[in-house]
């Protein structure tokens, strides 16, 4: 008589079957120039931390990558999705921020360079097996095997040159304290981590404080980019992305400003509405909140510091 599994045990080894599997579909961008986009989503165990943007450069000696995703099983499908696209070996990964989500990926390219801001290699070091540990918890099994993997090579602002290509880097500050961003002059694809954001709502765990990133977002427009990479959110080629980026940055201050003039508490900041014109941007009323929890106080300290004098 065959031997047969159980019923429940062939559903059972299909869902991880399928879970085990980000079905990555890389997109061209631009000459030699392709994006993997993450889902605008949250964390969860469906998108397996795919919440990210990653690219891939390819040049005449070396493939390049911007950032290498949320997980070791994202990194081994990244790579197998890269083998076909190019023999080149991944030479250089340019790490945007410490984000577990543009970083994770990191151990599937033993042979690579790993590249950093040195505030980024250092927040990596510093936070990069609490968020490693925090990722585990949110998405579950897709974090199986995964270890951090830290920069060994720190980048510096000005002109990075990769075999015969050409690079531009610039360092930031405003979403994560250390932020870089690139620009491709060859094709004027300009990658701007998490310092835009587009149809997706921010995140501000780590910003230092508004003013800084609407300083980040005028370097960035000034740039003589074709097309813009947000982290989240999709490509454009055109400037909604920064002009979305002041406006919602501008209401997120002002909010803040009034309400703390008002001696609003931070239950009631949260359940502020979002204006209509944000309607479109996923997870706004969520990140709404996270913002209120990191961003408030130093707005009613601010106020109330003066009137205390």
């Amino acid at each position: 008589m065959p031997f047969r599994l159980p019923y429940a045990l062939i559903c059972l080894i299909l869902s991880l079957s399928a879970q085990a599997a980000y079905n990555l579909q890389p997109q061209q961008i631009a000459a030699n120039t392709w994006l993997l986009e993450g889902s605008t989503d949250n964390f969860n165990h469906e998108n397996g931390g795919n919440i990210a943007n990653i690219a891939l450069i390819v040049t005449e000696t070396e493939a390049i990558l911007i950032d290498s995703g949320p997980s070791f099983a994202y990194g081994r499908e990244l790579a197998d999705v890269i083998k076909r696209i190019t023999d080149k070996p991944v030479g250089h990964i340019l790490i945007t921020h410490h984000h577990p989500d543009h970083m994770l990926g990191n151990q599937a390219f033993p042979d690579a360079v790993i590249a950093a801001l040195p505030g980024t290699a250092q927040l990596m070091e510093t936070e990069g097996d609490a968020m490693a540990e925090n990722m585990y918890r949110m998405v579950g099994d897709w974090m199986r095997g995964t270890e951090v993997v830290l920069a060994d090579t720190l980048l510096t602002p000005g002109t990075l040159s990769i075999g015969n290509y050409t690079l531009e880097l610039y360092a930031m500050a405003g979403h994560s304290g250390a932020d870089l961003v690139v620009l491709d002059p060859q094709t004027g694809v300009l990658f701007a981590g998490d310092i835009l954001f587009y149809q997706r709502a921010l995140s501000t765990a780590h910003t230092p404080d508004i003013n800084t990133w609407l300083a980040d977002i005028e370097r960035v427009a000034a740039l003589p980019w074709r097309v813009l990479v947000p982290g989240h959110g999709p490509v454009t080629r055109d400037d909604r992305p920064l002009q979305q980026m002041r406006d919602y940055l501008g209401w997120l201050d002002q909010l803040f400003r009034q309400a703390a003039a008002n001696g609003d508490d931070m239950n009631r900041v949260m359940r502020s509405p979002i204006p209509d014109r944000f309607a479109g941007i996923r997870l706004a009323d969520y990140e709404l909140a996270r913002s209120v929890f990191h961003l408030y106080p130093a707005y009613e300290r601010a106020y109330w510091q003066p009137l205390s004098e």
